[in-house]
């Protein structure tokens, strides 16, 4: 190009080159030349045509040599790359530096992943680039997209033909992405929403570090060793240097894993460290309660997923952290404003030695088991395969109980329950405590925190009812005072309680509210349950204690002459159900507002979402979910089919309201 060809680009004012300063340059008869090139050319100005170079060198058009092995015709695969042999593979296409594609996966023609990106099973690609190091849900359905690097799609989310999502991004699961549509880096598409146009400035953003059961997400994916770094050093700055911390695991590598970086952000933030290695939940709570701790964290696979872990913050009194303590650590997490300390203060890490041993001393000492010895029970304990086989068939020794211990191991490739697993061990259970002729049994989660409670006869007592059983027996023995129950409880317990001269108070649904409730000293709280296995024992702990609520059975049941089955057979029948409704963020109080003015005059009840009570005593709970983008209904009636029908009202009620 001669240099005066430039002065006919004014300045200040945009000027393209084929649509200007070409045409002007022939109009006036000034020499253009072209030259004939050998070889391959694509201008990847636009989508199309960057996928279809993608699928021109698949398919051989251009000589590129790719770095990979033709493992079969047209399929390559990276070094290090893992491909399950159950997974569908027909190319050509291309799997990068180990990438990882799991059984169920189908990859068809034209696909390409670059290096450390992962395909879930049962998820689908077409057509698809994806990125370095992206990940792709279970169920995912991809055709056509382009996804840019350290991006994650979320189980069953789909991304349509021509649809292309920038770096760093979040597609939430069952989230569709219409065709098209370009979503700009650093942004999150919510669970179930449905977007038709570009997302370009909206970005939803994470609302809390934490959920339900503390900091959750996908191993390596959501929750990383660098993520856990960061997140211990914002709690080490939430506290004084020189404070103790506790920290604990479950069985998992992962957890073993995390817990090391974990360790060393807290040590190097001036934090010395009490490891108490793997124990079960419970024990880390009261060793964090004991004088001197600050505070704990506690790092388990997250219940029902192994896939997942959790990250569990606890107060000095071993309780999970409260609303406000979480905020001020969420504040220093989002600003990086971690504290360092100088050589002379980097903290120290030791391991306590009977750790277990102290828990079972002071467990037996607050918790009655007179007349256990001297009932000769016998009962089935199943450990689950967890950190409770570490502690129970001691305990159970120094009590006096004719026990058979079940799963009486540290399961490392199963940490945590799936519900086929919960559900074929409790019939192995039900079967063991039948034939040997035991007074019940009972199964604990792997972390000792929840159980489920199987009767003489085999039949399991789970979840309400289980909480029932308790609660008459408690109530008949204590003969007054207060239990402490969430609002989703059946209205069922307030009649078991009543009849024994034992008030209620409800509470909350949050993790932390039974606790509090016990903690507040306003009243004298004899008991607290969740419904889900989580019992509270106030006399011993007020955190969920499911090794000390079964201690605790024990002596109930020792100085009762009725049995799990005749306690629970006494107990009328609930008719309580649940269903979720996908709700998006934007409209969850615009569906709270639909729900009070469809309530009219009829009594409310705030605790926790909205409670609407009917005449007759019935009753259903709106509760819209604090970490996803869903709202929860209960409803209770006197029959099933009442029930039934006041669920299908209310949840009429929320879809109408979000248009």
């Amino acid at each position: 190009m001669e240099p005066e060809v430039l002065e006919r680009v004014a300045a200040g004012e945009v000027v393209d080159w084929s649509g200007d300063v070409f045409p002007e340059l022939l109009a006036e008869g000034e020499p253009l030349y072209g030259y004939v090139a050998d070889g391959y050319w694509e201008d990847v100005g636009t989508h199309e045509s960057y996928v279809s170079a993608q699928a021109d060198v698949l398919s051989g058009r251009v000589d590129v040599e790719i770095d990979g092995f033709e493992v079969s015709p047209g399929v390559w695969v990276g070094e290090g790359a893992q491909v399950d042999p159950g997974a569908v593979l027909k190319g050509p296409l291309y799997i990068g530096d180990y990438a990882k594609v799991e059984s169920g996966a189908e990859l068809r023609e034209y696909t390409v992943l670059g290096s450390n990106a992962v395909v879930r099973a049962d998820a689908f690609c077409h057509r698809t680039v994806l990125h370095d190091n992206v990940f792709i849900g279970r169920g995912a359905n991809l055709r056509g997209a382009v996804i840019g690097k350290n991006t994650d799609v979320m189980a069953a989310a789909r991304i349509e033909e021509g649809a292309v999502v920038g770096e760093d991004c979040v597609v939430e699961s069952e989230a569709y992405v219409h065709n098209d549509v370009k979503v700009y880096p650093f942004k999150t598409i919510e669970a179930g929403a449905v977007v038709s146009t570009n997302v370009v400035w909206e970005s939803r953003g994470q609302r809390s570090l934490f959920g339900p059961r503390g900091v959750s997400g996908l191993i390596n994916v959501e929750i990383t060793p660098e993520l856990a770094v960061r997140l211990a050093n914002s709690y080490a700055t939430t506290l004084k240097k020189g404070a103790i911390v506790t920290t604990s695991r479950d069985v998992s590598r992962a957890a073993r894993t995390l817990k090391r970086a974990v360790i060393s952000a807290l040590t190097a933030a001036a934090i010395d460290v009490r490891d108490l290695e793997v124990v079960p939940l419970p024990v880390a709570r009261f060793h964090t309660s004991q004088s001197g701790v600050s505070g704990g964290i506690h790092l388990r696979t997250s219940p029902g997923d192994p896939e997942s872990v959790d990250i569990l913050f606890l107060d000095g009194e071993g309780a999970d952290l409260s609303p406000g303590a979480q905020r001020k650590l969420d504040r220093v997490f989002s600003r990086a404003e971690y504290r360092r300390a100088f050589p002379g203060e980097i903290g120290e890490l030791t391991f306590p030695s009977r750790g277990v041993e102290n828990y079972s001393y002071d467990l037996l000492r607050a918790v009655d088991t007179t007349g256990v010895a001297e009932a000769e029970l016998k009962v089935v304990v199943d450990c689950a395969g967890g950190t409770g086989s570490l502690l129970l068939p001691s305990l159970l020794g120094r009590i006096g109980v004719d026990v058979l211990t079940v799963n009486n191991r540290l399961d490392e490739a199963s940490p945590t329950d799936t519900p086929a697993k919960r559900m074929r061990d409790l019939e192995r259970l039900g079967a063991l405590v039948a034939s040997s002729g035991a007074d019940f049994g009972v199964r604990f989660d792997p972390v000792g925190e929840r159980l489920a409670i199987v009767d003489e006869n085999g039949e399991l007592v789970d979840g309400d009812r289980a909480l029932l059983v308790v609660l008459d027996l408690v109530a008949a023995e204590r003969g007054g005072g207060t239990v402490a129950l969430p609002v989703t409880t059946t209205r069922v317990a307030e009649q078991v309680a009543h009849a024994h001269g034992v008030a209620v108070r409800w509470t909350a649904t949050a993790t932390d509210e039974l606790t509090k409730a016990v903690r507040s000293g306003d009243e004298e709280i004899v008991f607290a349950g969740d419904g889900r296995g989580g019992f509270v024992i106030p006399e011993f702990s007020p955190t969920s204690d499911g090794i000390a609520a079964f201690v605790r059975l024990l002596g109930l049941v020792a100085r009762t002459r009725r049995s799990v089955g005749q306690i629970d057979g006494a107990i009328p029948q609930a008719h309580l159900y649940r269903r979720s409704v996908p709700t998006p963020w934007a409209v969850k109080g615009s569906v709270m507002r639909a729900v009070v003015e469809a309530a009219g005059d009829r009594e409310l009840d705030t605790t926790d979402g909205v409670r609407v009570l009917e005449a007759d005593g019935s009753w259903a709970l709106v509760l819209p979910d604090t970490a996803e983008a869903v709202t929860h209904l209960w409803a209770e009636g006197p029959d099933p089919d009442t029930a039934h029908r006041i669920l299908d009202e209310w949840a009429a009620v929320v879809e109408r309201a979000e248009g």
